[in-house]
């Protein structure tokens, strides 16, 4: 295997101290189950759904988040490892689909825990694993999660990336040419793509949803406009095609992708709109703004607050701003 990064980026100079406030909002509160990136109460997982993308290239489904192996004569590459609770589970349906080989690599697409819930064990199985530095920060810290009301304490360092980067890098696996790079302050400020561009088969982590609004983690850095430019980056890598592999639900095409682009430029715009004349998130919701998209996209309670909530925090960056 071969590797290379570049670029250099400074996380949010603003980081240190929304932790420390983050950390002393959080005192005393009692630590609950995770929640998947809709906010919404976890559910036992169905059994495991094994696609074939290639001959080498295999989607687990069903283990909190999507899970990609890619199989090579040195062993087993994945993007994503699902729930902690699930890792037994898929780390066998990884054997079975890959005739046992050890698992080499894994790719992080951001913090949450249903796509890194599996880092201690494969840390443990030797492997390399890769992700945004931002994601090596957050899942070495308190978060206070506001839009859940939930607090995630820090992971064991076991649990922490071995190798970071901070825009793009390239590497093969055997003979496989992959391309990762970052998608700045989307879902949250440490998502990545993982391109297998001879099998044109794109791993989109968070920053693509399926049957739901995005997810837009104010908290961890995530916003409406990054969101925005992130599905445009992917629509840009893409052809028609590409199989777009979403953090949950079944493989999308560059068709999808726009549609979701399109209705993020056409929401943020919406929603700024009625921001700048004084509506808060409760009064955006009651215009129902939204109404356009809600039969595809689902109950936009959640998007429309964190929405908000990320553009007052850029406010003074966006044009017009007063």
């Amino acid at each position: 295997m071969s590797h290379r990064a570049a670029g250099a980026a400074t996380p949010r100079s603003d980081r240190r101290a929304f932790l420390r406030s983050a950390t002393y909002a959080a005192a005393g509160l009692t630590l609950g189950g995770i929640a998947g990136c809709a906010g919404v109460a976890r559910v036992p997982a169905s059994p495991i759904v094994v696609e074939r993308l290639s001959e080498r290239l295999t989607l687990f489904r069903g283990v909190g988040g999507n899970v990609v192996a890619l199989t090579g004569p040195e062993g087993v590459l994945l993007v994503d490892g699902g729930l902690a609770e699930h890792t037994h589970q898929l780390l066998a349906a990884v054997a079975s689909a890959t005739g046992g080989r050890p698992i080499h690599t894994l790719f992080n697409t951001h913090w949450h825990w249903e796509h890194t819930g599996s880092n201690e064990r494969i840390a443990r199985m030797g492997a390399t694993i890769i992700a945004h530095e931002n994601t090596k920060l957050w899942l070495g810290t308190p978060i206070w999660e506001e839009w859940q009301g939930r607090m995630y304490p820090p992971r064991p360092p076991e649990a922490f990336p071995t190798q970071t980067f901070y825009t793009s890098g390239a590497m093969t696996f055997g003979g496989e040419p992959i391309e990762y790079g970052y998608l700045m302050q989307a879902h949250t400020d440490g998502d990545l793509y993982v391109y297998f561009r001879d099998q044109n088969v794109l791993v989109a982590g968070g920053v693509v949803t399926v049957g739901r609004y995005p997810v837009l983690d104010y908290c961890t850095g995530g916003w409406i406009d990054g969101m925005r430019e992130a599905a445009a980056q992917l629509v840009t890598m893409a052809n028609d095609r590409t199989r777009i592999v979403p953090g949950t639900g079944p493989v999308q095409t560059r068709a999808d992708v726009t549609a979701e682009h399109a209705m993020l430029a056409q929401l943020r715009e919406s929603i700024w709109k009625l921001m700048c004349k004084g509506l808060n998130a409760e009064d955006i919701l009651a215009t129902k703004a939204t109404r356009a998209f809600d039969a595809k996209w689902g109950d936009p309670t959640v998007f429309v607050r964190n929405a908000c909530e990320g553009l007052y925090g850029h406010s003074r960056d966006i044009r017009g701003a007063v």
